[in-house]
């Protein structure tokens, strides 16, 4: 019996799918200028026109633009269908912030499973950084540099589960996840002992994704978002405020 024969892939099918995949894996991130065409070339040990063949098939695809004697780009707007006018709506909503921490809940835990689990030393050593900034901020007292280095902190953890859906997804709802963030340290951090019981589970966090425990640190997540929302949700009730929202929400 005869086996047909193999194909060689051709060369700008080989380096389309290799900028294909820095983009999935967040490598190349939104809006990055690729490196000058001869550059890249030498990089991926290629020749020029197999390479100017591959990025003109990712312009056609809306992955990477072209500026007019600006260079290459990764498309800003890859995450336009997960941020329509619907995430001013969800934003605008205080109902919507206790749905988005459940969201969180979900994802920030199998995250830091997954971080705990297959996290490079680049990647716990970029957490931890992000960490340090969190306390470097408290120390200095600016709140508005503290919830950033937060927001960053959270992001790095999903990062490092090396799962480029739960990556993208995280990327897409950012504005989201950047609002419940701000709001939660805002009315939290009034509160010293409600701050330092927060500082206290993202410790629990920290410790358990660097020291490689995934289970430990799924359930520092959950504890830390779920004290979040009994907190908030207590504030409510002495505010009078929830009851209303119940009401609303039937």
């Amino acid at each position: 019996m005869a086996y047909p024969k193999i194909k060689k892939p051709k060369l700008a099918d080989v380096i389309e799918d290799r900028i294909e995949t820095m983009i999935l894996d967040g490598t190349l991130v939104l809006g990055e200028k690729l490196l000058p065409e001869r550059e890249l070339a030498k990089q991926f040990s290629v020749s020029r026109p197999s390479l100017r063949e591959a990025i003109q098939r990712l312009e056609c695809k809306g992955l990477l633009m072209r500026r007019q004697g600006g260079g290459t780009y990764v498309q800003m707007h890859l995450h336009e269908k997960l941020a329509d006018p619907l995430f001013e709506l969800l934003n605008s909503n205080p109902r919507s912030q206790y749905d988005l921490l459940e969201f969180r809940y979900a994802l920030e835990g199998i995250s830091a499973y997954f971080a705990a689990l297959r996290g490079s030393s680049e990647d716990l050593s970029k957490i931890k950084d992000c960490f340090d900034a969190i306390e470097s901020a408290q120390k200095n007292n600016v709140l508005e540099l503290e919830i950033r280095q937060v927001i960053r902190f959270h992001i790095s953890v999903i990062e490092a589960s090396h799962n480029v859906v739960f990556l993208h997804l995280a990327r897409g709802i950012k504005p989201l996840l950047e609002k419940n963030i701000s709001d939660n340290i805002k009315q939290l951090y009034r509160f010293p002992e409600v701050a330092n019981k927060i500082h206290h589970h993202r410790v629990q966090l920290l410790d358990a994704i660097l020291s490689k425990r995934p289970l430990d640190a799924q359930n520092a997540s959950a504890q830390h978002l779920i004290y979040i929302e009994k907190t908030r949700s207590l504030m409510l009730e002495e505010k009078g405020e929830l009851g209303l929202l119940h009401l609303d929400k039937k």
